[in-house]
């Protein structure tokens, strides 16, 4: 069968490799719709320290279930699904919590190991979600669960207002959770596109960081006070600071984004504000659920959010162009049919 593989940085190639062996304790999928995200373009690139070479990337999947064991979850040949690509080792410390997203061990499929981006798969049954979604809306299921895995800890509720810097991938679950949550959201970027998906999302404020004054514009839509929580998923120290500096006096920060480079901070703001300062990692089942609803309700503008569906022929081109010019795409996905 067909796979994508990254050699090296730079060089990717379509390769035949044999069929996954069958397991009696999971399940046989053919591959239909892989996302890209940027953990793959960090690949590609070279600047992912996780990822050893070669390496079979994708980790946000859409697929038909082909094989399937006896079981009671009420998964069956035929079926549509989604999944979690993540490994937990069920003893750390995070695991005995029931923390299952940020155990220490993971291996995030495509990343410590080889990923989806081949004809079939084999999975185990409890990482698999089926839902009555088209195989896009499935396949944008797991990079919005990790922005809704953010607001889940950011405790949101309908009563919030929450700004979020960032409206990739990531950003937009964010965006999209917590308006389906029914939080006043105040969507922050660069990117005129990426803010009007936002908006489609549910996001009720768009702030463009360079042509507006964030600050000013929090503050006029917030009453001077800030917002309620802000949630950082883009990754840079001035906007880490910007998150402490900006929310408002005992609120929450939830950093989903990497800063590459050392953050120093006013740290008397973390006092004075009395804020609760979260990290977030990854999504649990509940996340899953969470936004598969949300699919449901036609909350989330599928189409819009898609800039290129390729064939897997046609997937070493694109990440080449993507990795020229990582702004001319928001979600890429490859189609295996």
């Amino acid at each position: 069968m067909r796979a994508l593989v990254i050699d090296q940085p730079g060089e990717a190639r379509v390769i035949e490799i044999k069929p996954p062996a069958a397991d009696p304790f999971e399940a046989t999928m053919r591959i239909r719709r892989v996302g890209l995200c940027g953990t793959d373009l960090s690949t590609f690139l070279g600047k992912n320290p996780l990822v050893t070479y070669p390496r079979i990337p994708g980790h946000e999947v859409a697929a038909t279930l082909e094989r399937v064991p006896t079981n009671d979850l009420g998964l069956a040949e035929g079926m549509n699904v989604t999944m979690s690509p993540y490994t937990s080792c069920g003893k750390c410390t995070a695991c005995r919590q029931g923390r299952f997203n940020a155990c220490r061990f993971n291996e995030t499929l495509g990343v410590q190991r080889n990923g989806a981006l081949m004809d079939r798969l084999n999975m185990p049954l409890a990482k698999l979600y089926a839902a009555p979604l088209s195989i896009e809306e499935l396949c944008l299921v797991e990079p919005l669960t990790v922005g809704c895995h953010a607001v889940a800890r950011g405790r949101v509720t309908a009563a919030d207002t929450v700004a979020i810097y960032g409206c990739g991938g990531v950003g937009l679950g964010a965006v999209a959770a917590a308006a389906f949550r029914g939080a006043c959201v105040i969507a922050i970027d660069l990117d005129d596109k990426k803010l009007a998906i936002a908006a489609g999302a549910g996001a009720r404020h768009l702030i463009h960081s360079n042509r507006e004054n964030v600050h000013a514009r929090l503050q006029e839509i917030t009453g001077g006070h800030g917002p309620d929580i802000i949630i950082e998923a883009i990754g840079r120290p001035d906007t880490f600071r910007a998150a402490v500096e900006e929310v408002a006096y005992t609120g929450r920060v939830i950093y989903i984004g990497y800063a590459k480079d050392l953050v120093t901070y006013e740290t008397r703001l973390f006092v004075q504000k009395e804020l609760d300062i979260l990290g977030s990692r990854n999504a649990l089942p509940q996340d899953f659920k969470e936004v598969i609803r949300m699919f449901e309700q036609k909350r989330f503008p599928t189409a819009e959010a898609i800039s290129a569906i390729v064939s897997l022929e046609e997937a070493p081109a694109i990440l080449r162009a993507w990795s020229e010019n990582p702004a001319a795409y928001t979600k890429i996905m490859i189609a295996f049919d």
